[in-house]
Parts: C-alpha cells; structure tokens; sequence
C-alpha cells in the first residue's frame, strides 16, 4: 500500500509540476530540457519505489499510475470544467498583426521565438497575422489575414 500511495504522490507531483514549467517549454524541447526530464523521471522513480526492485512492486507503481492516467483522461472527456485546469486553455499572443505583450509575458515566449514560428509557417512578418494563439500542446497556430497588411 505504501507503493500505491507514493505513486499518487509522484503522479500529482509531475503534474503539478508540467502544470507549473508550462506548455512553451514542454512543446519544444531542447536537448538539456530532455535531460531534465529523464532525471526528473529517475528522481521521481526512487521515490515510488524506495529500494523495493520487486516485480510486485513495480506491478503496483505501475498499476498506479497507469489508474490515474485513465482517471485524468476520462475526467477531462467527461468533465468539461476540468480541462483548463488539466490542460490549460490557448491563449492569443498576436492580435491583428501586433504581439500581446501581457500573454507573452506571462507564458515566457520571447518575440524572436514568436518571430522564428511565425517564419516556420511561411510568414515572414507578424503584420500578416491576424491572429496567433499559443495552443494547448505548446504550439502557435497563425490564422492570416484576408489582405495582406490590412
């Protein structure tokens, strides 16, 4: 039983703790930040299991964690309310061709990130864009504008 709670803890812990990195960064991983999330991984392994290497006791971790997983996904499909929480919500980062300051900001996406996005989908400045939204899974979608420039 105390495998099963640790787990819980483990599993509320990753979340919380993908919640808190945010979507930006989990959406574009750079080799470091792989890294890290192996060791975290690692980190976070040693603490479910502690020095129990049985099969039955990776049975329950794992068992655990596969439950919750279940339960998250289900109650995000079934419980509309919950998926800000779970998931986030997009968020518009260009409005009419200028960058939002505030929503840049607070998701720590620099205009030369913006800019680089932009470039990857063919658009060669922000005054093309009529709306940009940094998405749920941590990619911007870019909607053009009818006329270019206006």
């Amino acid at each position: 039983m105390d495998i099963v709670l640790r787990a819980v803890v483990a599993f509320l812990f990753v979340l919380l703790l993908t919640r808190i990195v945010g979507r930006r960064e989990l959406g574009s991983l750079e080799p470091f930040d792989l890294i890290l999330l192996v060791m975290i991984g690692d980190l976070v392994q040693q603490g479910v299991t502690q020095n129990d290497f049985s099969v039955t006791g990776m049975l329950l971790a794992g068992g655990t964690i596969a439950v919750l997983v279940v339960l998250v996904s289900y109650g995000n499909f079934k419980l509309p309310w919950l998926r800000p929480v779970l998931e986030g919500e997009p968020v518009v980062v260009v409005q009419d061709g200028e960058p939002v300051k505030r929503n840049l900001d607070r998701n720590r996406i620099t205009l030369g990130e913006l800019l680089a996005a932009a470039r990857q989908e063919g658009l060669p400045s922000l005054e093309q864009v009529q709306w940009a939204v940094l998405e749920t899974n941590g990619s911007i979608s870019f909607i053009q504008r009818l006329e270019p420039g206006g």
